[in-house]
């Protein structure tokens, strides 16, 4: 599993390239993440449109990193995933679950227009 770690306009750019299939950088993917939110870097978006194939083990690390960022009080949205991906997510109801755009450019302008913290807050 490969993947860098960008910053682009107020939002952390997760992208990914190959196969998305979990292993041993499961655990570091997660350690990024919790470096992210030491930082207070909580609005992230994983980009797979350069993901080729995705088994169990991948949507794994994907549903454990928004449950990380949710948890954290932030969101982790999905972007540009292709057709086969997309399907995956449909037929494990993950479709629901995620926040997905076509593209990074609509899942960072989301954080815009639906910042996260501000829906269900009560006083």
């Amino acid at each position: 599993m490969n993947y860098s770690i960008n910053e682009r306009y107020n939002c952390i750019l997760i992208e990914f390239n190959g196969d998305l299939m979990g292993g041993p950088d499961a655990n570091k993917f997660n350690k990024d993440l919790h470096d992210l939110i030491d930082q207070d870097k909580k609005e992230v978006v994983a980009d797979l449109s350069n993901v080729k194939f995705m088994n169990s083990s991948g949507l794994g690390i994907l549903i454990g990193g928004l449950t990380t960022m949710r948890n954290a009080g932030g969101d982790l949205r999905i972007a540009g995933a292709d057709k086969r991906i997309e399907s995956l997510l449909m037929v494990t109801k993950l479709i629901t679950v995620f926040n997905s755009y076509r593209t990074v450019e609509e899942a960072i302008e989301s954080y815009e227009e639906d910042p996260i913290g501000e829906e269900g807050e009560e006083e």
